[in-house]
């Protein structure tokens, strides 16, 4: 079941949530050091890992499903984040060269088929970045956080999601290993505690993130006439809806 936007955007205004923030980001761009004209893809509640991207990517948007409810993002300039449906996103195929997946996976009651949309809004070199509780961390056992609803993965259950779902696992990396704490002086050696873990205890990480590209000589997942019926849009589309709501997707064009 997916969590409501309100409730993670508080979450990310903490002092928790956003130490959280800063170590996840920095592994998001340790795996994805150059993305130079690319197109990224946020889907999921992504966009507090998306911001580093926008300076230098083709284009950066955030895809955030109708059950989670949508946000104004970013605060400033034109709206890059759209309210869509997880299961038939609005856009053409092969058209996104990399997509950034964060609190979907555990979430999603439909995955099979969030993940068959990915798959075919990837280009054949695209690149998948899953961001998912670890089931041996300790954060996955805390409520008050994001990455303690859903179900969490160990790393070969998520790899193994993976190739049942048409891609292939390329590497794992791990974060998040301060407990969810609420104590500033505790938040402040979070940096110590990622050097430490990294090194010596990657099992307990409270996050894992996989990066997967296609299996290409698989089937494509959707056929092209059900594509048809539904409807795509030419490409990024360039307004989103208003700050925080739930509503019907805006009409493609």
């Amino acid at each position: 079941m997916w969590q409501d936007v309100i409730e993670l955007r508080a979450f990310y205004e903490t002092r928790t949530g956003q130490v959280a923030r800063h170590l996840l980001r920095r592994a998001v761009r340790s795996m994805w050091p150059d993305v130079r004209g690319q197109a990224i893809l946020g889907l999921g509640f992504a966009s507090p890992y998306l911001r580093q991207f926008r300076s230098e990517a083709e284009r950066v948007i955030a895809f955030m499903p109708a059950a989670q409810g949508v946000m104004h993002w970013p605060p400033e300039g034109p709206y890059l984040a759209a309210l869509v449906d997880e299961t038939e996103l609005p856009l053409q195929d092969y058209s996104v060269d990399r997509v950034l997946l964060v609190h979907g996976v555990e979430n999603s009651d439909y995955l099979k088929h969030m993940l068959g949309e990915v798959w075919r809004v990837l280009t054949g070199q695209g690149r998948l970045l899953v961001v998912v509780p670890n089931r041996r961390g300790i954060w996955a056992r805390f409520e008050r956080t994001p990455f303690g609803h859903g179900h969490p993965y160990s790393p070969s259950q998520i790899e193994r999601l993976l190739k049942d779902n048409l891609f292939v696992p390329q590497r794992t990396e791990h974060a998040l290993f301060i407990p969810p704490t609420r104590s500033a002086a505790l938040l402040r050696s979070a940096p110590a505690w990622e050097r430490v873990g990294q090194r010596w205890f990657p099992q307990i990480c409270g996050v894992n993130l996989i990066e997967a590209s296609k299996q290409l000589y698989a089937p494509t997942p959707l056929r092209a006439a059900e594509r048809r019926r539904r409807g795509v849009l030419a490409g990024f589309p360039q307004v989103a809806p208003s700050p925080v709501r739930r509503a019907q997707l805006p009409e493609a064009g």
